[in-house]
């Protein structure tokens, strides 16, 4: 059984996107993953198919209507775990896309102008998922970052598994970020000017060394970069 993507859409020629590509669209086209895009205007009423009205109690912008998602929501057959992509909910870490990852469906509203009716999320019991502290114009983008995160931990997709178990709040790296990586060539002259070379403990062939000095700078980057993740 492939893992399933129901998005609830304004705009369903954003799909798959950049998912279509790489190693992400070798997956689709493998029937790894796949998704259905539903169009939430199809489901509005009227000559202008209207799917959004004025905020109650005032205000800019305008909201999009519980009516008019539900209808488009209860369209599909089986939309699994229920996401609105939104700034005030709670954050997407690593632990929560392998969640999602394991699940056979989710389906996920993107939202647009200034978001959806609080009902239909509380009727259909949405949960709320932030990608980041910052705005969107839409939830779209959102979407794809969240099913990118979670394609590229389904079953085959990557090809070694053991690359992410060593990457940046991998489990098993205790939630810390990824050690520096380096390649050919060894020694490289840099247009900035200076002899570059990788750190001589790689090139040293003792896997013990190497594995405690990666383990040494994960905890430096991260104690550099997001102290945040070290509280606790």
């Amino acid at each position: 059984m492939s893992w399933h993507v129901n998005i609830l859409t304004l705009f369903p020629e954003m799909f798959p996107g950049s998912l279509g590509t790489s190693l992400s669209g070798k997956a689709l086209g493998a029937e790894t993953w796949s998704y259905d895009a539903i169009n939430i205007r199809d489901f509005a009423g009227g000559v202008h198919k209207n799917v959004d009205g004025a905020p109650y109690g005032g205000g800019a912008g305008m909201v999009m209507r519980a009516d008019v998602i539900e209808s488009a929501l209860l369209s599909i057959k089986q939309p699994g775990r229920k996401i609105y992509l939104s700034p005030r909910g709670k954050p997407l870490r690593q632990a929560l896309v392998q969640e999602l990852s394991q699940e056979p469906a989710l389906t996920l509203l993107c939202g647009r102008y200034e978001g959806v009716d609080q009902r239909v999320l509380d009727a259909q019991g949405f949960e709320e998922i932030s990608i980041g502290d910052y705005v969107l114009s839409g939830g779209e983008p959102a979407a794809l970052i969240l099913m990118d995160a979670c394609i590229r931990l389904l079953p085959g997709v990557m090809g070694n598994a053991e690359t992410a178990r060593e990457e940046s709040f991998a489990q098993s790296t205790g939630g810390l970020l990824e050690y520096p990586h380096y390649t050919r060539p060894a020694t490289w002259e840099s247009a900035n000017g200076g002899t570059l070379n990788v750190p001589d403990i790689l090139t040293s062939g003792d896997h013990a060394k190497i594995k405690k000095w990666r383990e040494d700078q994960s905890r430096a980057i991260t104690k550099a970069h997001r102290p945040d993740l070290l509280e606790g």
